[in-house]
């Protein structure tokens, strides 16, 4: 690495001479596929960006020219130059960097990104301050990529900054692509545009933005060029440029979808490496995704939605097999929520998918568009609970409590693929109010999981062991932990274990038998303790005045951080080590 092992900051990079920047394109390159082929994480969208990385540091003063990266997996580059190239490869590991821009982590991340589409307003904010502050001279710039400019948080930053005279740069990193192909008019107009087939007018001029582009993202030269020239002028700029997602690894050019995040692979080669999980249990995900379509051939109201997440979800079968009733509405999280209002209003039956953690971006309308008017909208929750390596911003673990304060509200959460394939049998036979069913990233524990449907009672939960004196309560996939751990003990006649499966309903008929049979209670549950299911049984026991000891395993009152799953399982004291601990201590210690 000639030149990328003397840069340490972009001080050293501007002192380099541009001739050189194509060099040390290619040795950023390089160096990104040889850690992330070892260590994986998000491959293709920052070998994209590579030469827009190097140009951007090049030709602006960061940190003093605040620079934002949407959505922040396109920010790898920026990390290694930016001080973190030795210790890049702890990225998205335990105690390692975040896999995405953090302000605790680095001055040069002038804001965190785990989402997508924030990046326009945040760089407003960020422009009004220098404004009001007298600076007149800072630059303010926002990459924007990866399909994040059709959300509609974009939209309204655009529509802010249009009519400002604001000092702000953007860079649409357009490469047709988010996680899955983009979608929609917008990526249809960007495309015409590119081809000079677009019409007369230009999107980006009638909302007042100085438009250049669009130009070769993978040029340094011809980047550094024009970044140059936009540098000296003022009010908002927008800058297209067009790139390659994966540039630079043929594997990864050919099959974006795959290399998007693809795991370990052949640095030489490209070559994926084999899991070896072919005898492994099936993926949730992929459990939601085929039987999605198996009820969907017998009943024509279902539709699939889900916003920009068919191979992640797994909607992509039902997108494959009944293309015209199912679809991917993009990075709309919102639009997504409310449409499946209006198709429950006329009759269907809407089947949300959407992440956990990115629910949260359409809190409003789960309460105003669909609980409100008991709307029988069947939410699936994928990614819930903690996810690993992508770390705070991804982890799904407020939805038990968020959800749980709204009323109208059906929350299942299913301990495994049988009862999550039961529960959308049910909810497909009929609701009158919104259900979510929330299940985590991964494998599940039945390697003969395609059963029978059959129909579960709303509230209804399942007594899976009688014990004497102490109960333990979970919920979701969690509960096979429990199962695990009772195995081990040496007294498991003293301890019941229930699967409560519905954090809302509660079955109340079964709390009060546990209440007046066994002398301690101990909750179960893989998302936040405060307000969450532990919090639920807390109350059900203050209104029905009773005094048993209850012990709540749940997540701390603090976002967790990067790691495996077991590792942040084990900080979160929610593994089985923790629940053997506790029970031993109750069984052997409390008085």
């Amino acid at each position: 690495m000639k030149y990328l092992d003397n840069i340490q900051n972009p001080e050293d990079l501007r002192a380099l001479g541009q001739e050189v920047l194509p060099i040390l394109s290619q040795e950023l390159r390089k160096f990104i596929i040889d850690i992330v082929a070892a260590k994986e994480g998000h491959l293709g969208a920052s070998l994209g960006v590579v030469e827009l990385t190097v140009a951007l540091h090049y030709v602006f003063n960061t940190p003093h020219d605040r620079l934002v990266w949407d959505v922040g997996h396109q920010a790898y580059g920026h990390k290694i130059l930016t001080g973190r190239k030795d210790v890049f490869n702890t990225n998205r590991q335990l105690g390692g960097i975040s896999g995405f821009p953090n302000r605790e982590e680095s001055k040069y991340d002038a804001f965190g990104t785990g989402h997508s589409s924030t990046s326009i307003s945040a760089i407003i904010g960020m422009a009004i301050a220098s404004k009001l502050k007298g600076d007149s001279e800072r630059q303010h710039i926002a990459v924007i990529g990866d399909a994040s400019i059709a959300s509609g948080m974009a939209f309204e930053g655009l529509n802010h900054a249009g009519v400002s005279d604001l000092n702000v740069l953007i860079v649409l990193n357009d490469n047709a692509i988010g996680i899955d192909p983009s979608v929609g008019a917008l990526k249809k107009y960007l495309t015409n545009v590119k081809k000079g087939t677009a019409k007369e007018e230009n999107l980006f001029e009638c909302l007042n933005f100085d438009y250049s582009g669009p130009i070769d993202g993978h040029d340094v030269h011809a980047l550094v060029q024009e970044l140059e020239r936009l540098k000296l002028s003022k009010g908002p700029r927008l800058l297209h440029v067009i790139t390659t997602k994966g540039k630079g690894l043929q594997q990864a050019e050919e099959n974006q979808i795959a290399y998007h995040a693809p795991g370990k692979f052949d640095k030489h080669t490209g070559e994926l490496m084999p899991s070896f999980q072919q005898d492994f249990p099936p993926k949730y995900q992929d459990v939601f995704g085929h039987t999605l379509v198996e009820l969907a051939r017998d009943n024509k109201k279902i539709i699939g939605i889900t916003p920009a997440m068919p191979t992640g979800s797994s909607l992509k079968y039902m997108m494959e097999e009944i293309p015209d009733r199912a679809f991917d509405v993009g990075i709309a999280e919102q639009h997504a929520v409310t449409m499946s209002g209006g198709l429950a209003a006329e009759g269907m039956v809407p089947f949300c998918n959407i992440y956990s953690t990115f629910l949260q971006r359409a809190y409003d309308q789960v309460i105003h568009d669909i609980a409100l008017q008991k709307l029988p909208v069947v939410f699936c929750l994928d990614r819930a609970g903690l996810v690993g390596q992508d770390g705070a911003t991804h982890h799904g673990v407020f939805d038990l409590a968020f959800l749980r304060c709204i009323p109208n509200m059906i929350i299942f959460s299913p301990m495994n693929e049988a009862e999550l394939r039961n529960i959308m049998y049910t909810a497909q036979m009929g609701l009158n109010q919104p259900i979510a069913i929330r299940y985590p990233r991964g494998r599940g524990v039945m390697k003969a999981w395609c059963s029978p449907f059959e129909q579960i009672k709303i509230g209804a939960s399942r007594e899976l062991v009688k014990g004497s004196s102490i109960a333990i309560l979970s919920i979701g996939h969690i509960g096979n932990t429990v199962t695990d751990v009772l195995k081990e003990l040496e007294n498991p006649t003293a301890i019941g274990h229930y699967d409560m499966r519905f954090v809302k309903p509660l079955d109340d008929k079964q709390l009060h038998l546990i209440f007046k049979n066994y002398n301690t209670l101990v909750t179960m549950e893989d998302g936040c303790k405060m307000g969450g299911f532990g919090s639920a049984i807390l109350e059900f026991a203050n209104l029905h005045g009773y005094k048993n000891f209850i012990e709540i395993l749940g997540l701390p009152d603090e976002f967790i951080e990067q790691g495996t799953i077991e590792e942040l399982q084990t900080i979160g004291n929610i593994d089985g080590l923790t629940l053997k601990k506790c029970l031993t201590k109750l069984l052997y210690e409390v008085p």
